[in-house]
């Protein structure tokens, strides 16, 4: 059980990148899932999620407009689209599926602004 992030990288300011969260042994449709992020010697901080309803919440005003959060069932995959990116949003990307207080995290992958 367990979930596989893919899709980091380097992106120059104003770019785009698009990171995947592959679930396997069991089915992500069922979960609530979310992406977080951490700068090193900060706190693991909320981007988006989420719940099984596809119902999005975001959390603080750095995402609003540029980020967004997508699923494809048939993959068993949720996806983060990031675009028009800052150097703010340079981090370790993670993404979460959690249900009924059982919690995934994938390993992290990481993305970096920067011309």
């Amino acid at each position: 059980l367990q979930l596989v992030e893919s899709g980091g990288g380097l992106v120059q300011p104003g770019g785009s990148l698009r990171l995947s969260c592959a679930a396997s042994g069991f089915t992500l449709a069922n979960y609530a899932i979310g992406w977080f992020r951490q700068v090193s010697g900060k706190v693991r901080e909320g981007v988006l999620c989420a719940n099984a309803r596809d119902e999005t919440t975001r959390w603080g005003d750095s995402v609003k407009g540029r980020f967004t959060i997508a699923r494809d069932n048939a993959k068993n995959t949720v996806y983060l689209q990031m675009n028009n990116m800052k150097s703010e949003d340079t981090a370790v990307y993670y993404c979460n599926a959690e249900a009924g207080g059982t919690n995934y995290w994938g390993q992290g992958t990481q993305v970096t602004v920067s011309s």
